[in-house]
């Protein structure tokens, strides 16, 4: 596109384009971000890098290597569990959260905060609060000691067969005000003829929900569903403040063996390539979802030609 040649016009020009200049510089920095350090990654994993990168070709031996290590099939057999159960979790207490306050409680500002507030806690402290109050020594079985119950246990910080549903609970905890809110949007967002007729009709309130208004909602629910799984497939930091990846490796997840292997074991290959299969999991779920809306905007913009 050519610059016009008055200074008018290049004052239109510019208030015509100032919105695509302003984002030069962020999309710049993404393109940096995303691309070229995953490229960057992606050649890391197919090189004989150990303690310092090392840009010789070597194939794509470390792969196989790290799906023959027991302790990265665990770690994505974890994420399988701990993605299955916080997505579902965090939505249906999200859905649950906003029906409630779409009843126009008293106070309904109150609780928006209140049921929000956990989002806005940083995982580190999410996950050493809740430590203390799984751990035997410190939270609710000590209390129950101190009570009088000494024969009461609650140990599933330090199970290995319950551990990482002390995961599981503690990252619903935290999301689940993010998914309310979104719902809460949806909620808000429903035609009041719709609801209206189904009441007409004699639904109860339950089936109007259920029947009505959610399944006009579902794209919400979508919507919710990959952060969701964006936030689960990118844990580490929750679970290294909650468990460190125990005990034994029954919490551990993907980036934590990102970790270990780059920066504990100075494996620098295997570790990319742990990485890259962490960034194809993530754009298994981000491609699709994207092509769909792509397609669903095309398909509106049909319609309303």
């Amino acid at each position: 596109m050519s610059l016009p040649a008055s200074s008018g016009g290049l004052g239109r020009w510019l208030g015509d384009h100032i919105a695509q200049i302003v984002l030069i510089p962020t999309l710049l920095a993404s393109f940096a971000y995303v691309v070229l350090f995953s490229v960057w990654t992606f050649w890391l994993s197919v090189s004989t890098s150990t303690m310092l990168p090392d840009p010789t070709f070597s194939g794509f031996g470390e792969y196989a290597a790290l799906w023959q290590s027991k302790r990265w099939t665990v770690s994505f057999s974890n994420l399988f569990v701990f993605g299955t159960f916080y997505v579902i979790g965090a939505m249906v207490v999200g859905t649950l959260l906003a029906i409630l306050i779409d009843q126009r409680v008293k106070f309904e500002a109150v609780w928006r905060t209140i049921f929000l507030y956990p989002l806005a806690i940083s995982f580190i402290v999410t996950g050493t609060v809740w430590r203390w109050i799984f751990h035997p020594q410190t939270g609710v079985e000590l209390a129950l000691h101190d009570m009088g119950w000494i024969s009461a246990q609650f140990d599933w910080i330090t199970d290995r067969d319950l551990a990482l549903y002390v995961v599981v609970i503690t990252a619903i905890w935290h999301a689940s005000g993010f998914a309310m809110a979104l719902i809460l949007a949806g909620l808000r967002s429903v035609d009041g003829d719709i609801v209206k007729a189904a009441q007409i009709d004699g639904a109860s309130v339950p089936r109007t929900y259920a029947r009505v208004i959610l399944p006009t909602i579902w794209p919400i629910f979508l919507a919710v569903a990959v952060v969701l799984l964006q936030f689960a497939i990118k844990t580490y930091d929750l679970v290294v403040a909650l468990t460190q990846g125990g005990p034994g490796v029954a919490t551990t997840v993907p980036a934590i063996v990102v970790f270990d292997l780059m920066f504990e074991r100075g494996q620098i290959a295997q570790g990319s390539a742990a990485a890259v299969m962490i960034l194809v999991a993530l754009g298994i779920v981000l491609i699709p979802y994207a092509l769909y809306m792509r397609w669903r905007k095309r398909q509106e913009g049909g319609d309303h030609g």
